[in-house]
C-alpha cells in the first residue's frame, strides 16, 4: 500500500512525539497541512514566519523538546531567518521544514525562486546558522532525512536544522512503511568527563584561594543544577553567571553574585578580576558578558587559570586560553566534579566574609531597586515597572523578554523568585521575539503565568503575536514598556553623540508619537489596559492574571538607560578609540 509522502510525514512526526507544529501556510506546503489536519498534531498557524519561528522557539525552551516550524519557499522561509537564527545562536532545537519549487522546475526561476544570481537552492539562506540543511530530491528520502533532522537537532549541542522539501515531492506515492522505517534513534549516552580529569579539576579548585564558577545557558536541567549547588556549597565557591543563566541559581542564594559583563554588577566584574580560578561551564563567554574581551573590566585570563567545560569543542578556548578544556555533557561533568571534590576535600571550606559581602551588596541591589521603584512618577520609571511585576505577578511566572530595559534591566536587578522563569534572547539578541516566544511558552506550559515583558519597538515588530494568542486561546499578558523610542539606542545615541536623530518615534509636528496598544489588543479581541496614572499598572496586573485571557498592557515609561558597569567596545568606536 501507498500513502502521499505528505501523508507518512505526518505519521512520522506523530511517532516522534510532536504535538505541535507552527507556521504559515503556501502554495507549497499545503499539500503537508492537508494531511497534518488528519492528523492529532495540531497547527499554531501566525501571520508572519517570524512569529511563528518565534513560538516554536518558546515552545521549545520551555518543553526541552524540538520546536517545529512549516514555511512556504522563498520569502516564506526568508521571513522566518531572524526567528530560526535567534533559536540556533542560543542552542534550541528546532527543526524547519520549508516547502520549495517542484523539483524539475529548478533554475528556471518558476514562482518564488530565490536563486537568481547563483546556481544555488533556498537551502543556502539557512546555512550559515543551522547544524545541518536538507534538500531532499526523491519522495523516497524525506522519512530518513526527518530521523537525521530530529536527531541532529536535538544530539550534542542542540539547535536549529532545515528540511527542504521541494513541493511535488509531498505529493508523491510512497510505502506506507515508509512512516515507520526510521523511528527516532534515542540520543546516545551524553560525553561523560573522565574520572581522572574530574579528580584534576576538583584538586585545582580545591587548592585555589579565590575560586569562582561561572554558569552559562547551556546548564539547564535539574539534575546539573543539583550538583552545581553541591559543588559551591562545599567549598563555599561563589557563582556568577551569563545573560542566558539568569535562574539557573536562585537569586537570593548566598553564593549568587550575579551577572557579569557591560550590563553586569560593580561586585562580580571585579570579582572576576580577582578571581585565581575559573570553572566555566556551557557559556561561550559573550561579548556582552564579557566586557568586549576586556581584561581592565571584566575577566583576566592569565594570571587567573581557565577551566572550561562545553559540549562543543569549538567553544574551549574560543575567547580565552584554557588550562583545562573538557568537552562533555555539563550535568554529567558536574556532578563528577562535585563527587571528586567531597572526595578530595570530605571537610569543605567556609568563606564566610564572601557570603557576607555578597549577601551586602546583593541585598543593597534588589533594595535599591525597590526603592527606586516606589517612585509616582509619570511617565513610569522603568524599575517602577519592574517592581510592580514583582508584587503582583504569582511565584512561578514566565518573564519572556525581548531587548532593552525589559532584557538587560531584569537580568541586572529583577529579584526572580525561585519558581519563576527568565526567557530571553542571548546570542542575536532580537526584537520581537518575546511577543511571539510567550505565545510558545504559554502553550508548552498552559498553567503558568506568561508575560511578554516588551518595548514598544518589539511590540511593533510583532503584532502577529496577538492575534495568535486570541485565536489560541492562550491568556498571555503583552506589558509595553513604551517610551516611545527604540530607547536603549536613543540613549546610546544622546551619550556619544549629543542627539538621538532616529531613534524616536514622532508624529508629523515632531511630538512624540506612540499607537494605542490597549486600543489595538481590544481590536484583536485581547482585553486591553491603558495605564494612565502610577496606581493603574498593578490593578491591571492582577486584573489580566485573575481573568486568563489574552490581554495587552500599554504603560507610559520614561526612557532611562539601564545602569552599564562593564565596557562595550562600541564606545571605543563612538570615541575613535579603538
Amino acid at each position: 500500500m501507498t500513502v502521499t509522502a505528505a501523508e507518512a510525514l505526518v505519521t512520522q512526526l506523530e511517532s516522534y512525539g510532536v504535538e505541535y507544529v507552527f507556521g504559515v501556510c503556501g502554495h507549497t506546503n499545503i499539500a503537508f497541512l492537508d494531511a497534518l489536519g488528519r492528523s492529532r498534531i495540531r497547527f499554531v498557524i501566525a501571520r508572519h514566519e517570524q512569529a511563528a519561528a518565534h513560538a516554536a522557539d518558546g515552545y521549545a525552551r520551555m518543553t526541552g523538546r524540538p520546536g517545529v516550524l512549516l514555511v512556504h519557499v522563498g520569502p516564506g522561509l526568508m521571513n522566518a531567518v531572524t526567528g530560526v537564527a535567534t533559536a540556533a545562536l542560543d542552542s534550541v532545537p528546532l527543526v524547519t521544514i520549508a516547502g520549495d519549487i517542484p523539483s524539475y522546475y529548478h533554475g528556471r526561476h518558476p514562482h518564488q525562486e530565490v536563486n537568481l544570481h547563483f546556481d544555488a537552492d533556498q537551502t543556502a539562506i539557512f546555512r550559515p546558522f543551522v547544524k545541518r540543511a536538507w534538500h531532499a530530491h526523491r519522495a523516497e528520502d524525506l522519512a530518513r532525512f526527518t530521523e537525521r533532522a530530529f536527531w541532529t537537532a536535538t544530539s550534542g549541542r542542540p539547535g536549529t536544522v532545515l528540511l527542504n522539501v521541494p513541493m511535488d515531492l509531498f505529493s508523491r506515492q510512497v510505502p506506507e512503511s515508509s512512516a515507520t522505517a526510521y523511528p527516532l534513534v534515542a540520543n546516545a549516552t551524553p560525553a561523560a568527563l573522565p574520572a581522572a580529569e574530574a579528580r584534576r579539576i576538583a584538586e585545582v579548585l580545591v587548592a585555589a584561594a579565590r575560586p569562582l564558577i561561572y554558569v552559562g545557558g547551556g546548564l539547564r536541567d535539574d539534575r546539573g543544577r543539583a550538583a552545581l549547588l553541591r559543588l559551591a556549597e562545599h567549598l563555599d565557591i561563589p557563582i556568577a553567571h551569563s545573560l542566558m543563566a539568569k535562574g539557573t541559581v536562585e537569586d537570593r542564594h548566598p553564593l549568587v553574585m550575579g551577572m557579569t559583563g557591560f550590563w553586569g554588577l560593580d561586585l562580580t566584574n571585579k570579582y572576576t578580576m580577582d578571581a585565581d580560578v575559573v570553572l566555566a561551564l556551557a557559556t561561550r563567554f559573550a561579548e556582552t558578558d564579557a566586557s568586549s574581551w576586556n581584561a581592565d573590566y571584566t575577566w583576566h585570563f592569565p594570571p587567573a587559570r581557565l577551566i572550561q567545560v562545553d559540549i562543543d569543542p569549538a567553544e574551549i578556548g574560543r575567547n580565552y586560553p584554557v588550562e583545562i578544556g573538557a568537552v562533555a555533557d555539563v550535568t554529567l561533568a558536574v556532578e563528577a566534579i562535585a563527587d571528586a571534590v567531597v572526595a578530595s576535600s570530605p571537610h569543605g571550606t567556609d568563606r564566610p566574609a564572601l557570603r557576607e559581602t555578597i549577601g551586602t551588596e546583593r541585598s543593597a541591589l534588589f533594595a535599591g531597586s525597590r526603592e527606586r521603584g516606589r517612585s509616582d512618577d509619570f511617565p513610569l520609571r522603568p524599575e517602577r515597572i519592574l517592581a510592580d511585576l514583582r508584587d503582583a505577578l504569582p511565584a512561578d511566572a514566565v518573564l519572556v523578554t525581548d531587548v532593552g530595559w525589559n532584557k538587560n534591566g531584569v537580568a541586572q536587578c529583577y529579584e526572580l523568585p525561585p519558581e519563576g522563569r527568565f526567557v530571553t534572547p542571548g546570542g542575536l539578541s532580537t526584537m520581537g521575539f518575546g511577543p511571539a516566544a510567550a505565545i510558545g511558552v504559554q502553550i508548552a506550559r498552559p498553567d503558568r503565568v506568561v508575560v511578554a515583558l516588551v518595548g514598544d519597538g518589539g511590540m511593533s515588530a510583532q503584532l502577529p503575536a496577538v492575534p495568535m494568542a486570541v485565536e489560541q486561546g492562550l491568556p498571555v499578558v503583552f506589558l509595553v514598556m513604551n517610551n516611545r523610542a527604540h530607547g536603549t539606542i536613543a540613549d546610546l545615541q544622546a551619550a556619544n553623540f549629543g542627539a538621538s536623530y532616529g531613534c524616536e518615534f514622532r508624529d508629523p509636528e515632531g511630538n512624540p508619537y506612540s499607537p494605542d496598544f490597549a486600543a489595538y489588543g481590544r481590536a484583536c479581541g485581547a482585553d486591553g489596559y491603558r495605564i494612565e496614572t502610577p496606581g493603574d499598572l498593578t490593578t491591571a496586573l492582577r486584573a489580566a492574571v485573575e481573568r486568563r485571557r489574552p490581554a495587552v498592557l500599554d504603560v507610559p515609561m520614561v526612557n532611562e538607560p539601564v545602569p552599564t558597569p562593564g565596557h562595550w567596545n562600541i564606545k571605543d568606536i563612538y570615541r575613535g578609540a579603538f
